[in-house]
C-alpha cells in the first residue's frame, strides 16, 4: 500500500439506528490537487499525488457505496458527504454504574482510580442496592392507592450494604473529606459515623483475588459520565444536565443528543490507519479503529461565564444535576474542550453550544500498575485533607454509598 497521503484527514460518525454516516474528506495541503476516492463496504481510499490513506473499517460496520449523496465542500473541512450503513446494532453489554449486584460476592477492594492505592480492602458486600431517586416519596403517594408506608420512617441501611446512586439524603458534616493518601484526590466524604459516600468518578470496586490494573483516567472519566448520562436520560426522560462541584458551584451545562455515535478518524500519518485520536490517551498498538461514543452539547461555566443560561437550567425542574469532586468537574471540561478541538471545524458548536464526544465502551485495563502489588496493602482514608491510618474494622460497620 503506498505511503500516507500527508495531511489528509478523514473523519467518520455513524448513526447506528440511523443507518447513515456522515463523511469529511480533509483538504489536501496544495488546495487544487486532484483526488481519487474510491468506497468499498469494508474500506475508504483516498490517494493523491502525495500518497495514499487508507481507512479500515470495523467488522460490525459496511458501507452502501451507491448510496453516497449530498458532496459538498465546506471551507475549513474539505469535501463533505453523507452514505448509507449497514451497522450492526452495538449489543456490548455495559455494566451499568447505578446496578452492581455482581460486585456483591466474595470480598471486594476499594482501590483509588487515579494511582491504585487501596481505600478499603476484603470488605464483603452483603447487598448492593440502588438509591432511590431525591422524589422517591411524591412517586409513592401518586402510585399508591393505600396511605403512604414509609411516611416518616426514615431509611436504615444494614451493616455491609452499598448503595449505589446519584442522590444522597445525608448532609456531611465540615471537614469529614476522604482523600486518597497517595495522590491527594478526594473520593468522597463522611457522612455519618456509620456511613461514608464514595464518588464513583473516584473509585473502583475489584473482587480482591484480582490485581489492580491501571485505566487511563480520561478513559475512565468518559465512560463512567456518557453512562450515567445514558441511562439517566432513560430513567428519568432528560437530555439536559448540570455537572456540579461538591462545593456547590456549576461547572458544565451538558444536553445528551444522542448516544448511538461509532466515530471513525484518521489524520493520515499511517499506511493502514487503525487510531482514533479524538479520545487521547485511549491510542495503543492494538487500539480498535472505532469507537462508540454519546455526542453532547456542552457549556462551561468557570469564570462567571454563561451564568443567566446556568441559573435558568438551575432553577428548570426537567433538568437533572450531577455532583462530582471539583476537581473532576474540571477534567471533564478539559476532556470535553480537547475533544471539540480535535473536530472538524465545522462540527465544532451548534447554535451557541460547543459539541464533544465521550467515549463509551467497557472499562479494560491496559496494564497493572509496575512493581506494585495492590491486592492487600493496609486500607488508608483521609479526613480534612490529612492523612490517618484507619484498620480494617473501624470500616466493616460502615454502610457504603457510591455516588456519581
Amino acid at each position: 500500500m503506498a505511503a500516507a497521503a500527508a495531511g489528509m484527514r478523514v473523519f467518520l460518525e455513524v448513526r447506528r439506528r440511523l443507518q447513515s454516516a456522515l463523511l469529511i474528506l480533509g483538504e489536501p495541503k496544495e488546495r487544487g490537487m486532484p483526488m481519487d476516492i474510491s468506497l468499498a463496504p469494508c474500506s475508504l481510499r483516498v490517494k493523491t499525488p502525495e500518497g495514499c490513506t487508507e481507512l479500515q473499517l470495523p467488522a460490525e460496520v459496511r458501507l452502501v457505496p451507491s448510496s453516497c449523496r449530498g458532496l459538498q465542500y465546506v471551507p475549513g473541512d474539505g469535501l463533505h458527504l453523507r452514505v448509507q450503513v449497514q451497522a450492526e446494532p452495538n449489543d456490548t453489554k455495559l455494566i451499568s454504574v447505578f446496578n452492581q449486584s455482581s460486585q456483591a460476592q466474595g470480598c471486594c477492594t476499594f482501590y483509588c482510580q487515579s494511582c491504585g492505592e487501596v481505600v478499603i480492602r476484603n470488605r464483603k458486600l452483603l447487598r448492593v442496592l440502588p438509591l432511590p431517586s431525591e422524589n422517591w416519596g411524591a412517586l409513592v403517594e401518586e402510585w399508591c392507592c393505600h396511605p403512604d408506608p414509609f411516611a416518616d420512617k426514615p431509611l436504615h441501611p444494614q451493616e455491609n450494604d452499598c448503595f449505589i446512586g446519584d442522590s444522597f439524603f445525608l448532609k456531611p458534616k465540615a471537614n469529614t473529606k476522604v482523600i486518597c493518601k497517595r495522590c491527594k484526590v478526594m473520593l468522597g466524604e463522611t457522612m455519618s459515623s456509620e456511613t461514608t459516600k464514595f464518588y464513583i468518578t473516584e473509585i473502583i470496586i475489584q473482587p480482591s483475588e484480582r490485581n489492580f490494573s491501571i485505566i487511563p483516567r480520561s478513559q475512565f472519566v468518559q465512560n463512567v459520565i456518557a453512562q450515567c448520562l445514558v441511562e439517566l436520560s432513560s430513567a428519568r426522560s432528560t437530555f439536559r444536565f448540570t455537572i456540579q462541584g461538591h462545593d456547590g458551584k456549576v461547572y458544565i451545562l451538558l444536553w445528551l443528543l444522542n448516544s448511538d455515535s461509532l466515530v471513525i478518524e484518521s489524520l493520515g500519518s499511517s499506511k493502514s490507519i487503525k487510531k482514533f485520536p479524538l479520545l487521547e490517551d485511549t491510542l495503543k498498538a492494538d487500539s480498535s479503529s472505532a469507537w462508540n461514543a454519546v455526542k453532547v452539547l456542552y457549556q462551561p461555566c468557570i469564570k462567571n461565564r454563561n451564568e443567566k443560561l446556568s441559573s435558568a437550567w438551575e432553577s428548570d425542574i426537567s433538568i437533572h444535576s450531577l455532583t462530582l469532586p471539583s476537581a473532576t468537574c474540571l477534567e471533564l471540561l478539559l476532556i470535553l474542550s480537547r475533544n471539540n478541538a480535535t473536530l472538524p471545524p465545522s462540527l465544532r458548536s451548534v447554535n451557541s453550544f460547543q459539541v464533544a464526544f465521550l467515549k463509551m465502551e467497557p472499562l479494560e485495563p491496559r496494564h497493572p500498575l509496575p512493581g506494585r502489588q495492590l491486592s492487600r496493602p493496609e486500607a488508608s482514608v483521609l479526613h480534612g485533607g490529612q492523612s490517618s491510618q484507619t484498620q480494617e474494622p473501624e470500616l466493616q460497620n460502615k454502610s457504603i454509598a457510591w455516588k456519581l
